[in-house]
């Protein structure tokens, strides 16, 4: 039976980022994943981006990777958040904010295409795709799991499993753990669109009837576009002719950005809550889509998985740095001291933004538009609020402060 320090369970950004962390550390690491290792190309314009806070950008800067990831990332300035119809706004800066950008819009395949790269230099990690986990026991020393490999049945021991295997998780169904879940009748239609008038470096959350409406930018004038909406609007938008979606587009976003065009193929992805109270177990730990899928108002969930990455590789380090096991309970107490209220106050505070720009009563109406012109209006506010939303708030781990897992705290 091959053994392992730590096998994490799903090869995605955020598996694959704490894979990434963990090759700087004396740890004999695998990686299961069930699709095969894509074969590398450019990242395209149409491609799906994700908005990283800044917290993230450190992290990765953390993991040596953000070199390769920069060149195609747009850095994003000011964010200017507003409710369609009404009056109420909110202007985030970077320079209220002391940094040099509130976050960055960046291809998802240029980060998949950085830690591949990073990974392929690793002597201590080995990565087992395509291969789906079937079974895991633990005991009181390790975690035996069972996968199939390729054509291969496999059988491998470790003393910490990671399970980064998303909202659908395997190894969640096996523990039987309980989930908080709310379905928020709503989809999210993705494209990208070119702007006539694009201002850089400007993002803009727009609160609609029917969800949040937001538009990222790309480089070259583009803009990444999630535009939520309810289940009975989501094949009509779909069905759209190219110039008939830009025009209802248009309608609901405004000409803040002048003419809008040249839409890529759209998707659509259904949006719900699942909230894991206790994602730290004996010998194994759930983090990113595994322990909470958020909505995306606010762009706080991939980011969230990252934050869970950089304070369990915190963990792994102090203890190899002392001869500890990965998996011992005192090792994970830590991450979980780390993790436990960042996870449950950024779950909840999405929860709430959903639902409650949605609701069209007369005085939830006015309240949350003095809400928003009463943050716009208090500098402290604004600058304690993107500090949330740019993942700077409390204790950070090293990563977090864009340190490499060596260095020792300060």
């Amino acid at each position: 039976m091959t053994q392992f320090d730590v096998v994490i369970v799903g090869g995605g950004l955020v598996g694959s980022s704490l894979a990434c962390a963990l090759r700087q550390l004396p740890l004999r690491v695998a990686l299961i994943e069930s699709t095969p290792a894509r074969a590398p190309n450019l990242p395209g314009l149409d491609e799906r981006v994700i908005a990283l806070s800044l917290g993230s950008r450190r992290i990765f800067g953390g993991l040596g990777v953000w070199p390769t990831i920069a060149p195609v990332a747009e850095p994003i300035v000011r964010v200017h958040v507003s409710e369609r119809g009404h009056c109420g706004f909110t202007r985030l800066d970077r320079h209220e904010a002391d940094a040099e950008a509130l976050g960055y819009v960046t291809p998802a395949r240029a980060l998949e295409l950085a830690l591949q790269d990073a990974l392929e230099q690793a002597p201590q990690f080995q990565a087992l795709r395509p291969a789906q986990l079937l079974d895991h026991r633990v005991f009181a020393d390790r975690v035996e799991c069972t996968l199939q490999h390729g054509d291969t049945r496999q059988q491998l021991s470790t003393r910490l499993l990671v399970a980064a295997d998303g909202g659908d998780s395997g190894v969640r169904e096996r523990l039987g753990l309980a989930v908080t879940e709310h379905e928020y009748n709503q989809d999210a239609v993705i494209t990208t669109v070119q702007a006539a008038h694009p201002r850089v470096g400007h993002a803009f959350e727009r609160f609609t009837d029917s969800g949040p409406l937001a538009m990222l930018p790309m480089p070259g004038g583009r803009y990444s576009v999630v535009w939520t909406c309810q289940p009975s609007e989501t094949t009509a938008l779909l069905a759209l002719s190219d110039a008939e979606f830009i025009a209802r587009l248009q309608t609901r976003f405004g000409w803040r950005l002048g003419q809008l065009r040249e839409p890529s193929p759209r998707q659509a992805y259904p949006l719900r809550l699942k909230l894991v109270r206790e994602t730290v177990h004996q010998r194994v730990v759930l983090i990113g889509n595994a322990a909470h899928t958020l909505h995306p108002v606010a762009g706080q969930g991939f980011n969230l998985g990252l934050r869970d990455v950089a304070a369990l590789a915190d963990a792994l380090a102090d203890a190899a740095q002392h001869g500890s096991d990965p998996g011992a309970p005192n090792t994970l107490a830590s991450y979980a001291q780390w993790r436990g209220r960042d996870q449950l106050t950024t779950a909840y505070l999405t929860d709430t933004l959903a639902r409650l720009f949605v609701v069209p009563w007369r005085p939830v109406r006015i309240a949350r538009n003095l809400g928003l012109l009463g943050v716009d209006f208090i500098p402290t506010a604004r600058q304690r609020l993107a500090r949330r939303f740019m993942g700077l708030d409390g204790a950070l781990p090293r990563l977090a402060r864009g340190l490499p897992l060596d260095v020792h705290h300060a």
